[in-house]
């Protein structure tokens, strides 16, 4: 994967060819088939996986979510909090993905920081955009009580 296809990317957003050169390395592709678990929700998870081609389909207690397409990511939110996995992501289509470890972003944070924020920055943009989206989707007029 070349680092110019990936600075097109949100998750990349922000960062020169040579900053996506360093981590590329810390990088790993993985293809799934249609049809094929990716993340299976209450199990650990340790990696973020971005979406080179295919469509994956996110689900929670059996009940479809959302979609994601090319150039999004999932499993965020696990490497970020480091709980068990909070909803099921299949692939829709056969997947080529790129993931990234846990242990890989930490080591990008011994190696250089600023990549690091770089990243970390981005997702959390594409987790308030995703945030907003869903909110969007809320029923205004139905109260939430918590």
């Amino acid at each position: 994967m070349s680092p110019q296809i990936l600075q097109k990317y949100s998750l990349f957003g922000g960062m020169m060819e040579e900053q996506i050169e360093t981590i590329l390395p810390f990088m790993h592709e993985e293809h799934f088939t249609s049809g094929e678990v990716i993340i299976t929700e209450g199990k650990a998870n340790d990696r973020i996986y971005f979406l080179i081609e295919g469509q994956v389909t996110v689900s929670r207690k059996d009940v479809f979510l959302v979609r994601f397409c090319e150039g999004e990511e999932f499993g965020e939110v696990e490497v970020l909090d480091v709980m068990p996995a909070v909803a099921t992501i299949k692939a829709l289509t056969d997947v080529s993905a790129m993931s990234i470890s846990n242990r890989a972003l930490r080591e990008i944070y011994k190696m250089d920081v600023k990549i690091f924020s770089l990243m970390i920055m981005n997702l959390a943009r594409d987790l308030s955009r995703r945030l907003r989206r869903m909110d969007e989707k809320l029923d205004v007029s139905t109260p939430i009580f918590f």
